[in-house]
């Protein structure tokens, strides 16, 4: 069917079905970590979310990495088959870390937390550094027998449809999950956990497909020339100048979920949505809004629709040309996220930087699948997932902080208690947080949504936004540069970077150790862990391209990437 075989339409619906259960948890889970005791959630602050997101972002990038050395040379099906078994085992944790710190301590979590023996927090990032792991174990193995199984001259729109699989699943998982959770919370991690189960059965389905032949180099050997290919240079270089992208990116499924909740008015649009199809029909809150799960869900609704058309449009396109265009669509959507309380304008705005996505990110996979190697797929598909997890992992922290400080509702309505009344601070901070809101309410005399406009005007919680938005347009123009620096080298095999390319990578390397170094010297200890472990991969990066040779690997020339025609 439209030239691909067999084996790859059923790694694309193992896709599918692992980005249903994935995002089904996935959307849930920045308002789930936040959530008040009483309302049955862990009542996590958004740094700590932050610190969970920022660890996850970590393993689901680094790991990669070294599975997909794995995936080549074992076998696309032995990572898959290890991967689902780690996702069912997250999955639990997460939705039952209440039960089980509770069993732990031998009382109920809010007694158990009062007297400092509460683990909820690391049962749950347990769980979700499970969830991580098998994800970072599948991506290699299913992008890499993507990536063996389609034909070079069909990549964009393989890599397109592949794309359009993800976001149905996207779309599907949270679809059900906004139903779900209304119910109970957990009934969104069962449902995950028995659906990626599913993914077992096409294993039995298929061969293992042939691939080039491999050497029997040693494991440390292998994962050696894992951290060196990583520093070849165009593979580098695109690391670090997309990250801005991914960094921009995360906002919409990790802050953007709390900033509806406390923030956004979709009683319009939930109204006309009940008068179309039935109140049963639209899950709302109490408050009459959507749930949220189901306002970001237009995303992966409009990926899965029209990622195929986006793929046609840029299939003529130089991919970093693409990918250029469509940092700055998704920005001027992310900007858009914050110009307004109504929740037209949110599902507008999600409008705006899903056209973007759906221009940058599959082309990605586009352009590192071009400058892979023969037999390399695999693991190049791995580093992939390095310039995501690093935007991914960085701005979890940013954007835990920036939220916990000057976003959230229900801080924002303590600090105003404590500068309009005589209430202090501390008195403030000590409420319990599901009494914070009706306090404020009745304190100042308005109604709910009366709270979030005073709100909303007085600490303009929307203007991070604006933050992110110049942290994608900086990635823009990095990769301006790149692109430009790439293709003169492609022009003149003498280029520097060409020859010299180790050099430039050893002199990108020791500022940046030297940033996340006193990062790591200024942030409590706790809250720097990710902080640390990039520090030390990076100085790792650095270690190995003083010690190693570079890698044979020829200079890009101007037929690297393969230009698709359609008959």
């Amino acid at each position: 069917m439209f030239g691909f075989n067999r084996i790859y339409w059923i790694a694309n619906w193992m896709e599918l079905v692992e980005r249903f259960a994935y995002y089904g948890v996935r959307t849930v889970l920045p308002v789930f970590m936040v959530l008040s005791l009483a309302e049955g959630g862990p009542e996590f602050t958004h740094t700590e979310k932050g610190q969970i997101y920022a660890i996850w972002a970590l393993v689901q990038s680094f790991v990669p990495i070294f599975s997909g050395v794995f995936a080549d040379r074992y076998g696309y099906k032995v990572n898959i088959a290890i991967s689902t078994v780690l996702k069912i085992l997250g999955y639990l944790m997460m939705g039952y870390c209440l039960t089980i710190a509770a069993s732990i301590a031998g009382m109920p979590v809010p007694e158990a937390r009062a007297a400092g023996q509460d683990y909820t927090y690391w049962i749950f990032f347990g769980g979700a550094q499970l969830l991580a792991l098998g994800t970072a174990i599948f991506k290699p193995g299913v992008q890499g027998l993507l990536a063996n199984e389609m034909p070079k001259e069909r990549s964009a729109l393989g890599w397109s449809i592949f794309y359009q699989c993800v976001n149905i699943g996207g779309f599907a998982g949270p679809f059900i999950a906004g139903y779900l959770r209304l119910l109970e919370w957990e009934y969104v991690f069962l449902l995950c956990a028995a659906a990626i189960a599913l993914n077992f059965l096409p294993l039995f389905v298929f061969k293992e497909p042939k691939k080039e032949a491999k050497d029997d180099d040693s494991i440390p050997l292998l994962i050696t020339r894992a951290v060196q290919g990583l520093l070849e240079p165009r593979l580098f270089f695109f690391t670090l100048t997309f990250a801005g992208f991914w960094l921009m990116f995360y906002q919409l499924f990790d802050i953007l979920p709390n900033f509806i909740e406390d923030w956004i008015d979709s009683r319009a649009v939930a109204d006309m949505l009940v008068g179309a199809f039935g109140q049963s029909a639209i899950p709302t809150t109490s408050s009459g809004n959507m749930t949220q799960e189901w306002i970001i869900n237009f995303n992966p609704l409009l990926i899965s629709l029209f990622a195929w058309v986006f793929g046609l449009l840029t299939s003529r396109m130089h991919a970093l040309t693409a990918i250029i265009i469509g940092i700055a669509i998704a920005a001027v959507g992310t900007y858009a996220l914050g110009t307004s309380m109504s929740g037209w304008v949110i599902f507008m705005a999600i409008a705006g930087f899903s056209m973007g996505e759906m221009i940058a990110s599959p082309t990605k996979m586009r352009y590192v699948s071009s400058i892979a190697p023969p037999g390399k797929q695999g693991q190049y598909m791995g580093y992939v997932n390095m310039t995501v997890g690093i935007g991914w992992s960085i701005g979890s922290i940013v954007a835990g902080s920036l939220y916990e400080h000057g976003g959230d509702k229900v801080n924002l309505a303590r600090r105003h208690l404590a500068e309009q009344t005589g209430m202090t601070l501390d008195a403030a901070t000590e409420l319990a947080k599901d009494k914070v809101m009706p306090l404020f309410e009745q304190t100042f005399s308005v109604d709910e949504w009366g709270a979030r406009r005073l709100l909303w005007e007085t600490y303009e919680p929307y203007s991070m936004w604006n933050i992110f938005m110049y942290i994608g347009l900086g990635s823009m123009l990095m990769l301006i540069v790149y692109n430009y620096v790439v293709r003169a080298a492609e022009r003149n095999p003498q280029h520097s970077f060409n020859v010299r390319g180790r050099l430039w990578v050893q002199a990108a390397l020791v500022p940046i150790i030297l940033i996340f170094a006193y990062f790591s010297y200024v942030t409590p200890v706790k809250e720097a862990l990710a902080i640390y472990v990039w520090t030390v991969l990076f100085a790792l990066m650095l270690l190995t391209s003083l010690l190693t040779k570079p890698q044979a690997t020829p200079p890009a020339g101007p037929n690297d990437e393969t230009v698709e025609t359609f008959s």
